[in-house]
């Protein structure tokens, strides 16, 4: 078995469960001290550091192979440590059992992210034990509380310790470089240039406390409630962002599915498992996800608490928040974490890396860019003037429904894609 494959499972074994609570977040620690281990077994020299200020236990690992050209600008290569939460009564396997059966690696984590993160260190690994000397400096960079956003994790880094990333002028990391099969079993690759901005959203609305048998006309509880349901009906207007434009003129030139600016939504439809992942791209979103009020069920609250998960397009901030105040009015207190959103283009040296390192275990594929609609750690090192890609090259079966396993039940990835990915990276960075 490929070491990568046994990398993902053992690493899948270690719980490093991010429930975003520093009282009930683990492992990562022992995840970044595994890794540690496995980069000294071959000579790297290490720097481990606790990231944060919500107390120990955030291990983070960065290590640096030395590059021909120490001119050139370094490429950084990110993972992250910590998974979500799972609830093992759900799945057909123990969530962190790293079991390897069926031909896939089974386990919370499997996609997001320790494949991966496995990935990295085994072409690490490998490349230090062969005496690989790459194009320019490539830093490693195993990170921890990505789950909760990274701001105790990258964001922390980059605040406090910037230095380890000194030099580095591009970066790879999660999600992309992951196959579909289009119209007649055309395959492509998407490659991630662009992330929308995501805001966590906080409302408030306080109100008169009473007797929950008195007619009552100022109940806080009724007023958020109101104020939650108008923002989750609301849907925010379709625009074409430069990375969502140029992927879907890449799948109409692989397919012939057209876009028609008048019926965008409807042909995006047409795209099956994938109109999930590219639907959410075209517009701004903002979901409740959590309601807090009251402690009896006969007191009305003087307060009512919600959640929003909001995630925003490039350049789509101001005309958002115009639309949110519209939308909540001005009895509604709101407070925000934002990350922002990035984008970049899909051209250079280093796409044309990805290309080589793809086709020459896929010659027919073609490489697409794509917008996440989630948020990786590139947000941070985007901080730092590090041009970003999502980069985590898997070919997939045909029928596989991806990213429904992000933070799904039975989270899984195919051996044969861990062992593809491996070999992709190795060329990759031999030449990046």
């Amino acid at each position: 078995m490929l070491e990568a494959v046994t990398l993902t499972s053992e690493l899948i074994q270690i719980d490093t469960t991010n429930t975003g609570d520093p009282a009930t977040t683990v492992g990562e620690r022992a995840a970044a001290e595994y890794v540690a281990e496995k980069l000294a077994e071959v000579g790297f020299d290490t720097t481990y550091v606790e990231s944060g200020d919500q107390g120990p236990g955030r291990g983070n690992v960065i290590a640096r192979l030395p590059g021909a050209n120490r001119d050139r600008g370094a490429l950084l290569v990110h993972g992250h440590l910590d998974v979500v939460p799972a609830e093992a009564g759900e799945w057909s396997v123990h969530p962190f059992s790293g079991v390897v059966q069926d031909g896939y690696v089974w386990g919370r984590g499997a996609v997001d992210m320790k494949d991966m993160v496995a990935m990295m260190l085994a072409t690490a690994r490998r490349m230090r034990r062969d005496g690989i000397v790459p194009e320019r400096d490539i830093v490693f960079a195993f990170l921890a509380d990505e789950e909760a956003g990274g701001l105790q994790g990258s964001g922390w880094l980059v605040d406090n310790r910037p230095e380890l990333f000194d030099g580095c002028t591009e970066a790879i990391g999660e999600v992309g470089g992951f196959s579909i099969t289009l119209k007649d079993g055309v395959r492509a690759y998407l490659v991630e240039t662009a992330e929308k901005g995501i805001a966590w959203l906080r409302l408030k609305v306080r109100g008169r406390a009473g007797h929950g048998s008195m007619v009552h006309e100022d109940n806080a509880v009724t007023r958020l409630a109101d104020a939650v349901a108008r923002l989750g009906r609301h849907r925010f207007p379709l625009v074409m962002t430069d990375s969502v434009r140029e992927f879907l003129a890449g799948v109409t030139e692989l397919t012939g599915i057209e876009f028609p600016d008048d019926d965008i939504d409807g042909a995006v439809g047409k795209l099956g498992g994938l109109a999930r992942l590219v639907g959410a791209t075209l517009r701004d979103t903002a979901n409740p996800t959590m309601l807090t009020a009251g402690y009896k069920a006969n007191v009305i609250p003087s307060t009512a608490e919600a959640t929003v998960d909001c995630r925003i397009l490039p350049g789509r901030q101001e005309a958002f928040e115009r639309e949110l105040n519209e939308i909540l009015g001005p009895d509604v207190e709101r407070e925000w974490i934002s990350l922002p959103p990035i984008e970049t283009t899909f051209d250079g040296a280093l796409v044309d890396t990805m290309h080589a390192s793809i086709h020459a275990e896929d010659p027919t594929a073609k490489l697409l860019p794509y917008m996440l609609s989630g948020g990786t750690d590139a947000k941070a090192f985007r901080r730092l003037g590090i041009r970003c890609f999502g980069f985590a090259p898997l070919r997939l079966p045909d029928d596989l429904d991806f990213t429904a396993l992000f933070h799904g039940v039975d989270e899984r990835v195919p051996v044969d894609a861990v062992e593809f990915g491996t070999r992709v990276l190795d060329r990759f960075l031999r030449s990046a």
